[in-house]
């Protein structure tokens, strides 16, 4: 085995890096925020709401992300061109890119998972606790941010960190839509250079350690914030 290349296309390899980490955090923060609103709505929700809430999810979590993806990018993406004005405004740069779609669709599917852990965790808060705060007058926007919320995180820790994991190890269906991520990077080094298992050990090996950082960050996170069952 040889890994020489690593001096020719360390550039490149850092560029891909970078858009595999936007995609996973731009993903992770936007989705997470939707899927707080969408577990509410399935928890706390009238009948519309709910039923709503209900069907994103089981659309985006019974539907492969791969298909929500060309979809988008394949369905929308060349739909996009033909809106009068579309190809002068401000947004275009961003609107033609595999990326923006990579990301929409990537966020889009972390929304429904996440929105599922968070309704079992929001159910698992002591109902003792919600009622104390009642007790002391609470209104409810302020019981949710103070107590309800915070609570069900801390309880969804755990599953949110695996969740992130497997986002992570998603990203590489972005190259499928011209996104030159580590694993697009990889894939034209085997290209270029003929090498077969080379590039894939240097991806491994990136996965792996951002891994095992994630893994790290929240069994910190579930130590500094304990469960009070």
């Amino acid at each position: 085995m040889t890994f020489s290349w690593i001096s020719s296309y360390w550039p490149l390899l850092l560029t891909g890096a970078w858009q595999t980490l936007s995609l996973l955090a731009i993903s992770v923060i936007f989705g997470f925020i939707i899927a707080i609103g969408l577990a509410f709505c399935q928890v706390s929700g009238g009948p519309l709401l709910r039923t709503l809430a209900r069907g994103y999810c089981t659309f985006f979590r019974g539907t492969p992300l791969l298909i929500q993806l060309w979809l988008l990018y394949y369905g929308v993406g060349s739909l996009l061109p033909v809106i009068p004005g579309i190809r002068q405004s401000f947004f275009w740069p961003i609107l033609r890119e595999g990326f923006f779609f990579a990301v929409v669709s990537f966020t889009l599917n972390y929304a429904a998972y996440e929105a599922e852990v968070l309704r079992g965790a929001l159910l698992a808060v002591p109902k003792g606790e919600l009622e104390a705060g009642r007790a002391f007058g609470m209104r409810p926007l302020t019981l949710t941010r103070r107590i309800w919320l915070p609570r069900a995180i801390r309880i969804a820790l755990p599953t949110i960190g695996g969740e992130i994991v497997m986002q992570l190890k998603a990203t590489p269906l972005a190259f499928t839509v011209t996104v030159m991520d580590l694993y697009a990077v990889a894939t034209k080094v085997r290209q270029d250079t003929l090498l077969v298992y080379e590039p894939l050990i240097v991806v491994t090996v990136f996965y792996l350690i951002l891994t095992a950082i994630i893994a790290r960050s929240f069994r910190f996170l579930e130590a500094q914030v304990p469960v009070r069952r």
